[in-house]
């Protein structure tokens, strides 16, 4: 606990020097055809959930985002909503911070430790039980996105789409 609290303060300190922080502007396309390159249609199936189409019209997976839910989790400068992709057998293949306002090294520095890819592969029941570290450097960030996806896998995996 005093670790976490001494880099939380470190961050803390260190918010002074983001007095005019810059939107990373994430494209959702570019998101959803990372992992699913033949992707090209994203149809609303309910509240939380999207499905995501071919050429040929069929289902190729899913996704989910916090974006419209989680205005109340902010990170080291303001909203941190992620995307949440899986597969049909609802596998996660991604974990993706959507459009922000963080500091990117803080964001860089994540990726670096593989902290999106803690969830990948893991069934959505699996995936509620990864237990994330503090992460040297990005606690504010680390912690507002693992909020984001933590909603995610208690709320919309309520409301599960068909394939």
């Amino acid at each position: 606990m005093l670790l976490v609290g001494t880099v939380a303060f470190a961050q803390e300190s260190q918010r002074g020097k983001d007095k005019n922080p810059v939107l990373h502007e994430v494209s959702n396309k570019e998101v959803v055809q990372s992992v699913y390159p033949d992707a090209v249609k994203v149809e609303k199936v309910n509240d939380y959930w999207y499905r995501i189409v071919n050429d040929k019209n069929k289902t190729i997976g899913f996704a989910m985002s916090s974006a419209p839910y989680c205005k109340d989790i902010k990170g080291y400068n303001d909203l941190t909503p992620v995307m949440i992709l899986v597969d049909k057998n609802k596998t996660i293949k991604k974990v993706a911070l959507l459009s922000n306002w963080e500091t990117q090294r803080f964001v860089a520095k994540l990726e670096k430790k593989g902290f999106f890819e803690l969830w990948v592969g893991k069934t959505l029941k699996d995936a509620k039980t990864v237990e994330v570290d503090a992460h040297t450097g990005a606690t504010y960030t680390a912690e507002a996105v693992s909020k984001n996806v933590e909603f995610l896998l208690n709320t919309a995996v309520k409301k599960l789409p068909r394939n």
